[in-house]
């Protein structure tokens, strides 16, 4: 049966979260909708211009401020749908008038690489759960240092989460919808107010950054593939977004970069995928015993990912299409596909030597919610008794050589060799990888679970329907294995049905829920398989990091969407790296995350 929110809200533990184009796919700009529009009402979006009469000033940091700015005109949530800047002392000449200070445009500041006509725009997606974030209220200095003195604006906006809920502001009892596509389209609706201010603001509106963790991660990529996709446009109708500047000009919602660590995203084959790289390597246990109708399945959505991959247009470098084959024990492990990810998991491991010293501590950690700055109220509320640790820890283990290291992985199975001569690394397969370093640690239906009970359920729930089915795999699956499933342990003979009728809910704009997770989903926008393809702006900057070891999703939801990226036309420069000995974390090879993202950014928008 499907949750009700309160029911939801009281688990004690969530999970985790065609025919081929002929013609190179090319992304469009923003300077695609940068035109006049004919017959708009010019005054429409007048209550969304910037007062340049209110900012705060911190003086001993040298950073002007504003907090609690709305950014469109029919906010669902007060406390969601507004915005803070912070902004470069030096772009402003700032005269104080009471306690506030009016602010005008210092055209010749210069702050690191940048002028106050040239600074890129970033802005955090600080969750990694999509749980609604709210734009800051108090203001701290503390953490903003890196990106402000390399002379970027920083906009800290408000967004919807994971599911519906009410405005703590208000204290309205009405529920206000929640779940896919809103987080995208309240980030939108951001993105088109700076747009809407771009003559008083310090900076160049159309270089705006996007960064975040896991599902927000994810959101992030969303957002980098769907620019000014039509598929929003009732959904930013709805909640008043800015459509076009004072002077009739259309007004873009596409960003010029976006970064991520872990992305969770593309829930349309995340089953699949989850199954194809891990379940199906896992021991007969739990719902993968050989007793449990969920065995089976999770052997069929291995095959139904294998299929996915041989109907899609991934490309290796050589521009040939990837492909999964069938190998003599029934399973697809074999073909160009898995060449290229094993080739990618070495190349990983040949970096782990490079970057390390040995003797080597190995220390794994998992991180629960980023800590982006810009919200001190965030970081108080993430310390309290009953929150997790930001970064859970277990026993460290020291290995003194590469030889070493690698051998202990090799415990079941040879499967990855260090030559010591070389001082290279060479890998065999998938199975030993998955078995080593990357197992099934969710259970199946990792993301649409039969008892809906994840926080991908929650995601594409309806109102007081909390959470529902979402994945059309599994449905199609279930239909077609009935007779084999029903006869297995743990069936329920609700979920014959349970999948179809709740694919056939529909959100508060009459969208049912394939295509709310069409709208969750990047390659939807860059893949030909897709019917979204070609219709969105994409952002020409990727930087895409993942831990190789990051058990919460498929490897292969951030591999395809490097490899989606790379072949598509526009797309400039597409940083992928899958860092070894790193799970679910900001994970870089060396160095700070937030100064590592800070000079991308520095490079991309100088470029």
């Amino acid at each position: 049966m499907a949750f009700t929110r309160k029911e939801f809200l009281s688990l004690s533990a969530l999970g985790a979260a065609g025919t081929l184009a002929a013609c190179t796919p090319q992304a469009r700009t923003s300077e695609d909708t940068n035109q006049p529009a004919s017959n708009v009402d010019l005054e429409e979006f007048k209550s969304l211009k910037l007062d340049m009469t209110q900012w705060s000033y911190d003086e001993d940091n040298d950073c002007y401020y504003q907090l609690g700015i709305q950014y469109c005109t029919k906010p669902a949530s007060k406390s969601v749908n507004t915005l803070s800047v912070f902004v470069p002392g030096k772009y402003f000449s700032g005269t104080k008038k009471g306690s506030t200070y009016e602010c005008e445009v210092s055209e010749k500041a210069v702050v690191g690489s940048f002028t106050a006509s040239t600074a890129p725009i970033v802005m955090p997606i600080n969750t990694a759960t999509l749980f609604p974030q709210s734009a800051p209220t108090s203001y701290a200095y503390e953490g903003l240092a890196p990106y402000l003195e390399a002379g970027f604006v920083y906009v800290y906006a408000g967004f919807r989460g994971r599911s519906a809920g009410y405005d703590s502001t208000t204290g309205s009892d009405e529920l206000y919808a929640g779940g896919s596509p809103w987080p995208a389209v309240d980030f939108k609706a951001a993105i088109r107010y700076l747009r809407y201010n771009n003559e008083l603001l310090p900076c160049n509106t159309s270089k705006i950054f996007v960064f975040g963790f896991a599902a927000g991660g994810g959101l992030s990529a969303v957002l980098g593939t769907s620019g000014d996709s039509p598929l929003y446009t009732p959904y930013l109708k709805a909640v008043g977004a800015a459509t076009h500047s004072e002077k009739g000009e259309q007004l873009s919602d596409s960003i010029y970069g976006s970064a991520s660590w872990c992305p969770a995203t593309s829930y349309d084959l995340a089953d699949a995928a989850y199954e194809w790289s891990a379940g199906q390597y896992a021991d007969a246990t739990d719902s993968r015993a050989e007793s449990v109708w969920t065995q089976p399945l999770s052997q069929d959505l291995a095959g139904a990912y294998a299929s996915f991959v041989n109907n899609m247009d991934l490309l290796d470098s050589n521009d040939s299409k990837v492909s999964l084959d069938e190998t003599n024990s029934g399973v697809y492990t074999a073909g160009s596909y898995a060449d290229l990810l094993i080739n990618e998991l070495k190349t990983s491991a040949n970096n782990f030597v490079r970057d390390n010293a040995f003797p080597y501590t190995s220390t794994p950690q998992r991180l629960e919610e980023p800590t982006f700055p810009g919200d001190p109220n965030l970081a108080t509320v993430r310390g309290t008794d009953n929150a997790a640790p930001a970064t859970q820890q277990v026993q460290s283990t020291i290995y003194d050589t590469a030889e070493h290291y690698f051998g202990s992985l090799n415990s079941e199975s040879i499967w990855v060799v260090y030559n010591l001569r070389r001082q290279s690394v060479e890998l065999e397969n998938l199975r030993g990888f998955s078995r080593a370093l990357r197992g099934a640690s969710l259970p199946v239906g990792a993301f649409d679970a039969p008892d809906r009970s994840t926080r991908a359920n929650q995601l594409f729930g309806v109102g007081e329907q909390s959470t529902l089915h979402f994945d059309e795999q599994t449905a199609d699956l279930i239909k077609k294995n009935l007779d084999t499933y029903m006869k297995l342990a743990d069936w329920k003979s609700s979920y014959a049905n349970d999948w179809t009728s709740d694919l056939n809910k529909a959100d508060t704009l009459e969208n049912d829920i394939p295509t709310r997770v069409d709208m969750f989903n990047p390659l939807y926008f860059t893949s030909a398989s897709y019917k979204g393809y070609q219709t969105a702006s994409v952002a020409p900057y990727w930087r895409i990091n993942e831990g190789a070891q990051n058990t919460d999703t498929s490897i292969c939801t951030s591999f395809n969407l490097g490899l989606s990226l790379k072949h598509f036309s526009g797309v400039s420069s597409v940083d992928y790296t899958l860092v070894w000995d790193k799970g679910h974390v900001l994970a870089e090879r060396t160095g700070n995350a937030t100064a590592n993202l800070v000079s991308w950014i520095v490079s991309c928008a100088s470029a």
